[in-house]
């Protein structure tokens, strides 16, 4: 059956307990989501779809994992949740508590979006977004020093694959004087690997020292040798901002703009594309998609002055980001816009010669398969898993360019069974990703779900045993 999170009936009264009241004025977002699914029902991806966050994040929020601190993330989830803007001290444009006023410009006609058009929409001032990043780094700086209560060190000994890497951030691994070119290579290689093969643990405990090995190289270098090696360090940030993201790791804001400076720094359009993704996954995860949307369609759009035919690797490249974009618009509730997005990627992946479809960015490809699952990612987003499901059975796993995506694909069908209420296939999807990648079903997102699924009412044999099993409850 159809989860469809704008079908749920919503008591008249729900937002008329003193228990309710309370925590929207304490801002308590944790009791705010548990009152909601108590009265209306809905699981905690149906309260994602409608807010425009993963369920991994509810899921977080309601365990007191993670704040809700941005106006922006208030704003969405008042609409989404039929909240009155008063009750969480919020207003709109005009200064009045209308909560109707977010509801409205959401749901106002949206032109067909094209890169271009997105990128015009919309210039995000460099100067703001390196203020909001500072901030954003004192936020990450201050729980590596352990200000908070989960400490560096809690994180190792919690077996946390990029704790070592968040160490290493504001504790530099000391390099060799001068690294050699071939070390340095052979390094990247095994860190890339590693990701591909979802090995996050090892991942983790080669950037320390794999950051180190570039950084010490591009510092003793000049001119088209320091390009080079700033092209490495960019993507060494990169990993190490993938792995962040997927441990919902604050420090994903510093290795972002690392890579992004980095990157910059190298002149090199694939290392600068390959960065910008990264960056605009933690804006996303941040509650600013349109910022992130804007800034990823900006950056596409740059890849078109290139003079004569785009090679393989710059429409590569574009598509990846336009796919990125997608995803994050749906996130954001803006069907429209990813789905032209989504569209307008796949027609540039379809222009890439037959057998010539290069890597792509540094950690996904621009392949039809690849398309094929950020639809079904685009669709679970936008709350209409069914219309992921044609895709979902499209996919061949082995066209796919590494078992991390594998693992992707595998997640996002999991997803899309859970959103379906069919909790079978759910567990299924999740017992295929252990078997192919064992280290993704302990990552927050996917331990969160396997904890949804537990209190759903189908009897699920060996349920339990895999919760336990992948640290979704305890032992």
């Amino acid at each position: 059956m159809r989860t469809n999170p704008a079908e749920l009936i919503l008591p008249a009264d729900l937002w008329d307990h003193e228990r309710s009241r309370r925590a929207l004025a304490d801002r308590d977002i944790a009791a705010v989501f548990r009152h909601f699914r108590q009265y209306t029902g809905a699981s905690q991806t149906t309260v994602g779809a409608r807010v425009g966050l993963a369920q991994s994040d509810v899921s977080e929020i309601e365990r007191g994992l993670r704040l809700v601190q941005s106006v922006e993330v208030l704003i969405r989830i008042a609409t989404g949740l039929n909240i009155p803007l008063a009750l969480l001290g919020l207003t709109d444009a005009r200064g009045t508590a209308d909560a109707d006023a977010p509801r409205m410009r959401r749901s106002a006609a949206v032109p067909v979006r094209t890169a271009a058009r997105v990128a015009g929409a919309e210039q995000e001032d460099d100067v703001r977004r390196r203020e909001f990043m500072a901030g954003a780094l004192g936020l990450g700086a201050g729980m590596i020093a352990g200000t908070g209560s989960e400490t560096a060190g809690a994180q190792a000994a919690a077996g946390n694959p990029a704790a070592a890497m968040e160490l290493a951030l504001f504790e530099p691994t000391t390099a060799p004087a001068t690294p050699r070119p071939a070390d340095l290579s052979d390094a990247l290689s095994a860190a890339r690997s590693a990701f591909a093969d979802a090995r996050y643990a090892d991942l983790g405990g080669a950037l320390p020292s794999l950051i180190a090995m570039a950084e010490a190289t591009r510092d003793g270098a000049d001119g088209h040798r320091r390009e080079r090696a700033q092209a490495v360090v960019a993507r060494s940030y990169v990993l190490a901002t993938e792995l962040a993201v997927k441990q919902h790791s604050e420090v994903a804001w510093a290795t972002a703009d690392r890579a992004l400076t980095a990157a910059r720094a190298s002149g090199d359009p694939q290392s600068i594309s390959e960065a910008a993704r990264v960056l605009a996954i933690t804006m996303r995860r941040a509650g600013r998609s349109r910022a992130a949307v804007d800034f990823l369609a900006r950056t596409a759009s740059s890849l078109e002055t290139e003079k004569g035919t785009p090679t393989a690797e710059t429409l590569a490249a574009k598509a990846c980001l336009l796919m990125t974009a997608a995803y994050t618009a749906a996130s954001g509730g803006r069907r429209s816009t990813a789905l032209d997005l989504l569209q307008e990627a796949e027609e540039i992946s379809g222009r890439i010669p037959a057998g010539g479809e290069p890597s792509g960015l540094f950690t996904i490809s621009a392949s039809p398969t690849e398309c094929a699952v950020y639809r079904i990612s685009t669709y679970n987003a936008l709350g209409t898993p069914d219309d992921a499901v044609p895709f979902a059975r499209r996919v061949i796993p082995a066209q796919l360019a590494s078992t991390q995506r594998v693992a992707r694909y595998l997640t996002d069908t999991a997803r899309m069974w859970h959103q379906l209420g069919d909790g079978p296939r759910t567990y299924s999807a999740l017992r295929a990703i252990e078997r192919r990648a064992p280290e993704e079903v302990h990552r927050p997102a996917l331990r969160a779900l396997t904890n949804d699924l537990l209190y759903t009412p189908q009897s699920l044999p060996g349920l339990r045993e895999f919760a336990i099993r992948t640290g979704a409850v305890p032992a």
